[in-house]
């Protein structure tokens, strides 16, 4: 293997090909290993990739933390990096990984931040004037009402709605499927945005959501519209997609407190992962708690 082949971008693209074709990794997925490995090459300039140490990785990850990048960003940057030496070794004759056994220093543990019951209504609660705003409120009734990821919501073709039913087929990570249910006003928001979609579609586009240019819309617009209206409906915090994510599982736990069921829902793996969201139940325990007992306040 020449050093030139290792950094060369064709060789990274032949990666994502195979995140892409063999993983079935998302294309929002893999534009972010892409970004990551590209960090590398940067960080890497002129040194050719299969001579790097660990010593040099740890520089970078050094260098990246003293910038202000946080744990959880840089343990992801080590991940794609090890994963990218892994590729080079099965396909490109490079001999060592230098990031195996290497972990990213440690943030301290952040609670999701989720909008209340009233903000979430507020936001999702939209005058609708064009057929774009009726896509937008559909879009984030459907975000609010079933805690799709961005990628899972992107994908979505008008074949994936059971309305009888009242689920939505999803499409998650690792491409498995799940049917998550459909509130009453999801369902409405997604008819009233399919009789006006053909306006917007280009003939013959499977697309649930499609863009101004009538074809699949973009993670990229989703997130803008999504902080537009925030703004518009006067919502204080930055809205984006993964807040209405969190807000869905929050406001789901703490009205049923089934945990297994938050966790068939959002499509997580491993309950450890839905576990986050009862440490946001017990704040809000907390809070109801320390304003209505009489015997919680603490003397100043």
């Amino acid at each position: 293997m020449t050093d030139v082949e290792a950094q060369d971008p064709l060789t990274l693209q032949g990666y994502l090909a195979y995140l892409n074709n063999e993983r079935n990794y998302s294309p929002l997925t893999t534009e972010n290993y892409a970004r990551d490995i590209r960090r590398l090459f940067s960080l890497a300039g002129t040194a050719p990739l299969p001579e790097l140490k660990s010593h040099h990785i740890r520089r970078y990850i050094a260098q990246l933390h003293s910038s202000g990048l946080g744990g959880r960003s840089l343990a992801r940057l080590l991940s794609a990096w090890r994963g990218f030496y892994s590729y080079l070794m099965r396909d490109h004759r490079c001999q060592t990984n230098p990031c195996v056994g290497l972990r990213a220093p440690k943030s301290p543990k952040s609670l999701p931040h989720a909008l209340s019951p009233d903000e979430a209504v507020k936001l999702v609660e939209m005058q609708i004037e064009s057929p774009i705003d009726a896509r937008d409120k559909a879009m984030f009734e459907l975000l609010y009402s079933s805690g799709l990821r961005l990628a899972e919501l992107v994908s979505l073709d008008p074949s994936d709605m059971d309305f009888a039913d009242a689920t939505v087929r999803v499409t998650g990570k690792g491409s498995k499927t799940r049917v998550v249910p459909l509130g009453s006003h999801a369902v409405a928001a997604l008819k009233s945005w399919l009789e006006v979609r053909e306006l917007i579609a280009k003939p013959g586009d499977a697309a649930l959501f499609v863009g101004k240019n009538g074809a699949r819309i973009s993670p990229r617009t989703v997130q803008l519209q999504l902080r537009q209206w925030g703004i518009k409906q006067g919502i204080a915090s930055g809205v984006h997609p993964h807040l209405l994510r969190h807000s869905f599982a929050t406001h789901v736990l703490q009205s049923s407190g089934d945990l297994r069921a938050v966790q068939e829902m959002l499509g997580h793996a491993s309950i450890s992962t839905t576990q986050i969201y009862t440490h946001l139940d017990f704040q809000y325990l907390a809070k109801i708690y320390d304003s209505a007992h009489p015997r919680a306040k603490r003397k100043s």
